[in-house]
């Protein structure tokens, strides 16, 4: 038997992680982000960073197909889906446990630059960066 924390501490260990400092930095250079909020809709309403999707955690994988980046790109879904995975796709939760576990999902459907953002948006927060509200 494992708790919530040693998942995600397994997690973590096989996933790559950035800090918000590294966030905010791509966020700067990128005029349409891969940005995935994966908190319930409620959360992402009571505030959420300019430009992020979201997709709960429950339901990621079978969003994705609809991300934006996906939509534009004119494609059958199945092959702007694939150039979605080789792509940056930076995932952001509460604390960092949710998106965690999420890129540890992505990474087996394929996904080879997908990015936990550590901290989350308590993180985010605790910065005193901007956030846009519903």
């Amino acid at each position: 038997m494992k708790t919530s924390q040693q998942l995600i501490s397994e997690a973590k260990s096989n996933i790559k992680e950035i800090t918000i400092a590294e966030l905010l930095t791509y966020l700067q250079h990128k005029p349409e982000p891969r940005l995935i909020d994966v908190r319930e809709p409620a959360e992402f309403n009571e505030g959420h960073i300019a430009g992020a999707v979201n997709f709960p955690r429950g339901v990621l994988e079978m969003q994705l197909a609809s991300h934006p980046a996906v939509a534009a790109n004119g494609c059958a879904a199945d092959v702007a889906l694939t150039q979605l995975a080789s792509e940056p796709l930076y995932l952001i939760c509460r604390s960092g446990g949710r998106s965690a576990l999420a890129a540890e999902s992505l990474q087996r459907m394929g996904f080879t630059e997908v990015y936990s953002v550590a901290g989350g948006m308590q993180g985010w927060h605790d910065a005193k960066l901007a956030l846009q509200n519903n």
